[in-house]
């Protein structure tokens, strides 16, 4: 019957709706057996690999059909570039965006998102922003692309600019549009443009969607607010194992681990089944709250009772775990069994445990194979130079900076930033640029001088640095961003007011770098 196209699609269609490599073979093998190539049947195929463990398998078939003169149509390229996307395959997506070009479709609208979302996977986001700027009169689908991909990017102020931009338009937005904006609420930390936005949907019925209100707990949470994520939770009329999991987290990053685990029992009763990402709120509650046996305890259920894989988080949450109790040598042990290759988060990990804990010795293993991997990351040198600092061993800390000279690796600035009045104050620590940056740091100098008096005392035993005056090592750890930020929140909002610091962390858990520079505020879109 491979003569029968209706029949064949069918088949084809099956096999490419569950895309695994057996099913994938086997429709790529019936796609063989037909003696007429057919663009519809390509696409049922390309679609199937754009969602398979090997999307680039797509354009082997891609290239036979062009060989052919089968004309490709809509339908084609957003299953290709979903392909590209998933392959992060940047140069293969180019190739695909001229051929766009060449057959007249770079102006359809279903094909518009499709592009954009590839150069996004491909971390290529000035290509996906020019792509955008060049449609028209773009709709909402294209906004939620670009949105989004600002978002998973890390880029939440240009996230809220383009919301902004399409409220002035009156495109009337989406559940998507409006999970981007949340979620760039809480990459902000801003509490108060993440009530705004609360209020919004309220107002506009986006609080019938499960994943919306996941979103707000896990804003919430992240904007430092635990009770209005509580709030938000026990609201919603049904919760989906996403929803619980954002819950968990939520406990866990706020230091309540027996309210996590007691979450998750009611999660278990309500018969819902948790995935990877609950295990890694429980692990990660464990974790700052010490608990190792429950963390193992965990850990072990999620492999055996619940055939859950862990992944890189997973592990390194058990190795913090183990780290944070002193337990330095399990955690070598630990990460050395491991049954994947360990990474460099899993390394530093272990690097800033040795580094709490003062274990030199073993510090300079853990650097020794990070260097292995990655050599440019100046937070490595940086801890384990103040490692050695701490231990008095100024030999080895000389050592290590005249390596970043040799290297050529700097300091890089980390940055704290704190909300005031809806506008959003960044900081660096180090260097004065601005009349009102001097008054800030007079400001902290008044405030250090108060902290002295009820028995505050620097740590300069850490500032170090080649050529570095003993009167001068205080004045490096006065005016770190945090400090700033902090400052400037007590100065600038009335008494009473909670003062809630977004610091930018480097690294891995518990891994904070500050650098030497200073910032523009940036004002929150309205």
């Amino acid at each position: 019957m491979q003569n029968d196209i209706f029949f064949m699609s069918k088949l084809i269609n099956f096999c490419t709706k569950n895309p695994t490599p057996a099913f994938m073979y086997h429709a790529h093998l019936l796609f063989d057996k037909i003696p007429q190539s057919d663009i519809v049947l390509f696409n049922f195929l390309a679609r199937g690999y754009a969602r398979s463990d090997t999307p680039l398998n797509a354009f082997v078939l891609f290239l036979k059909i062009l060989t052919l003169d089968v004309v490709p149509d809509f339908y084609t390229f957003p299953s290709l570039l979903k392909a590209c996307a998933g392959a992060e395959a940047l140069e293969e997506g180019k190739q695909l965006h001229c051929l766009l070009i060449k057959y007249g479709l770079n102006s359809d609208m279903y094909v518009f998102p499709a592009l954009m979302n590839m150069y996004i996977e491909c971390k290529d986001n000035g290509s996906a922003r020019r792509v955008f700027d060049r449609i028209a009169d773009p709709c909402v689908v294209t906004y939620n692309a670009i949105i989004m991909g600002y978002v998973r990017s890390s880029e939440p102020n240009e996230a809220l600019l383009l919301f902004r931009e399409l409220q002035v338009k009156k495109i009337k937005p989406s559940d998507v549009t409006i999970l981007g904006v949340v979620s760039s609420c809480a990459l902000l930390g801003s509490l108060g443009f993440g009530k705004w936005v609360h209020e919004y949907v309220k107002k506009n019925g986006f609080d019938q969607y499960v994943k919306v209100n996941t979103a707000l707990v896990d804003m919430y949470a992240k904007c430092g607010s635990l009770a209005d994520a509580i709030s938000v939770f026990e609201s919603m009329p049904y919760r989906d194992t996403q929803a619980w999991s954002a819950m968990i987290m939520a406990y866990a990053i706020h230091g309540r681990a027996r309210c996590a685990i007691t979450l998750f029992q009611e999660m278990q009763n309500t018969q819902v089944n948790p995935d990877g990402i609950t295990f890694l709120g429980l692990l990660y509650a464990c974790n700052h709250s010490g608990l190792i046996e429950e963390g193992f305890r965990f850990f072990n259920s999620m492999k055996e009772n619940y055939r859950i894989v862990p992944g890189v988080k997973h592990y390194g949450c058990m190795l913090d775990l183990l780290a944070r109790a002193g337990r330095l040598t399990d955690a070598f042990k630990f990460l050395t069994e491991l049954p994947i290759l360990p990474t460099l988060l899993l390394w530093r990990t272990l690097l800033a445990a040795c580094s709490i804990h003062g274990n030199v010795d073993l510090g300079k293993l853990v650097l020794e194979r990070i260097f292995e991997l990655d050599k440019s990351h100046s937070g490595d040198y940086v801890i384990f130079s103040n490692m050695c600092a701490r231990a008095g061993k100024w030999e080895e800390v000389n050592y290590i900076w005249k390596l970043m000279k040799e290297r050529g690796i700097k300091k890089i600035p980390g940055c704290s930033s704190v909300e005031v009045n809806n506008v959003l104050h960044e900081f660096f620590s180090g260097e004065v640029t601005r009349i009102e940056h001097r008054e800030l740091h007079q400001e902290v100098d008044k405030l250090i001088e108060k902290l002295k008096l009820v028995g505050y005392v620097p740590d300069t035993s850490i500032a170090f640095r080649p050529g570095l005056k003993d009167e001068d090592k205080e004045a490096t750890l006065r005016y770190h961003s945090e400090k700033l930020a902090i400052t400037f929140g007590l100065l600038n909002s009335p008494p009473g007011k909670t003062i809630r610091v977004e610091k930018v962390i480097l690294g891995s858990f518990g891994y904070m770098i500050d650098g030497m520079h200073t910032s523009e505020t940036k004002p929150i879109p309205s």
